[in-house]
């Protein structure tokens, strides 16, 4: 393999496994809870760490494409996602309650925001530098060598041989700090082409967005992404759906297992797979989601849930794969599409999009509470449905 498949992979791996160690859903939400933080602030986790990785990606798009070496955005969001980690590690370390707990909140959107920094540039980065037809295996065997060593500290945790105490989770946390900062390093050496530049200075946001309105692949493509966010969304209900606790460690290690290993066994086949076809790609993932959901739905309706405690993490190891590929299609195929040379304005538009669209998936909780995980489950099942409707309109972008 070439040196930059290399780097982009190793980068990732290292980037991905951090991600998996720091995970808001479950290992941030546990210290809190375990330190003492308001429940409040532990609520607002997940949005901050979504929406903020999102939403400021169209305004460093303009800054992106003014730069003829954009690595150094990767570098430079990397870099400050370590400094944020090891700074939650920290607070989590030493200080506890309320003051913890803000603290916490505040480094961990410092980190979403470095984290928009990455996701804004690597698509364009990656176009540049790695040929497509290998594109989709660096994100696939990424995410396989990551989840191997977050599957390896779930078992840690599951079988208590790293401790089960908060001091041991904000070592874990400050481990995954050091790993983006060796990310940073490794990328910084990427022997990256000099980019075609887009300086225009008088360009407004509306400019900006003019693909949104302009381009019908985009429109799909964005469509069916939005159907998608079933497969990021869905976890905490299933979680719900079977009472499980998220403060109880001996369950985090059992839920980070299931989603381990899903990763392991099918990461790789998605990323190839997105190679050869992003869009039956996103159809399958859609399928599987759809699938996944509307049995977790019947199985809470029909009271399979309670009588079996081996469902949910069957439901989260099933929810998993769909996620997989749901995310190695869509990342594949903006990355191949015909972007004009703009790639980094794609990326900020439909990250910015799903960006408002997590954000408002905070009232599904609401339904949840109104109408119970059941409800929710099946309404995210009809969404990918619909998605996988929607991805048969795209175009096979990896056949010119």
């Amino acid at each position: 393999m070439n040196t930059p498949y290399l780097i982009h992979t190793s980068s990732l791996v290292l980037t991905k496994t951090a991600d998996g160690l720091i995970d808001p859903k479950l290992v941030l939400a546990w210290l809190l809870n375990a330190i003492g933080a308001p429940g409040y602030i532990i609520g607002l986790l997940v949005p901050v760490r979504e929406s903020g990785s999102l939403l400021p990606q169209l305004l460093l798009a303009q800054r992106i494409e003014a730069r003829s070496q954009r690595k150094w955005f990767w570098v430079f969001g990397s870099a400050l996602q370590g400094i944020a980690a090891i700074s939650i590690a920290a607070a989590a370390y030493f200080l506890s309650g309320a003051l913890a707990g803000w603290l916490v909140l505040l480094c961990l959107a410092v980190l979403a925001v470095a984290r928009a920094a990455c996701s804004a540039s690597f698509k364009d980065i990656l176009a540049r530098t790695v040929e497509k037809g290998n594109r989709g295996k660096v994100s696939g065997t990424a995410s396989t060598f990551a989840a191997i060593v977050v599957f390896a500290f779930a078992l840690l945790l599951s079988f208590g041989i790293w401790p089960r105490e908060p001091g041991a989770i904000s070592l874990a946390v400050f481990l995954a700090g050091i790993l983006w900062i060796v990310a940073a390093a490794l990328f910084a050496r990427l022997a990256e082409p000099d980019a075609k530049t887009h300086e225009d200075k008088d360009q407004s946001l509306t400019d900006l967005v003019d693909p949104l309105w302009d381009d019908k692949e985009l429109q799909i493509y964005i469509a069916t992404r939005g159907l998608l966010i079933s497969t990021a969304l869905a976890p905490p209900f299933l979680v719900m759906l079977g009472n499980l606790s998220g403060a109880q460690l001996g369950n985090l290690g059992f839920l980070i297992i299931a989603s381990s290993l899903a990763s392991i066994v099918s990461s790789y086949i998605w990323g190839a797979l997105s190679d050869r076809s992003s869009r039956k790609t996103l159809v399958f993932a859609s399928a599987a989601a759809a699938l996944t959901y509307f049995i977790a739905a019947g199985g809470g309706v029909l009271g399979w849930v309670s009588d079996s405690s081996l469902l949910i993490p069957v439901l989260i190891f099933m929810a998993q794969i769909a996620y997989e590929g749901a995310r190695a299609g869509r990342k594949t195929h903006l990355t191949d599409m015909d972007a004009e040379g703009r790639t980094a304005v794609y990326t900020a538009l439909s990250n910015t999009v799903i960006g408002v669209m997590l954000a408002a998936g905070g009232v599904l909780g609401f339904l949840a509470d109104a109408f119970g995980a059941s409800f929710v489950l099946g309404l995210l099942g009809l969404f990918s449905g619909f998605a996988m409707i929607t991805a048969l309109q795209l175009s096979e972008v990896q056949q010119e």
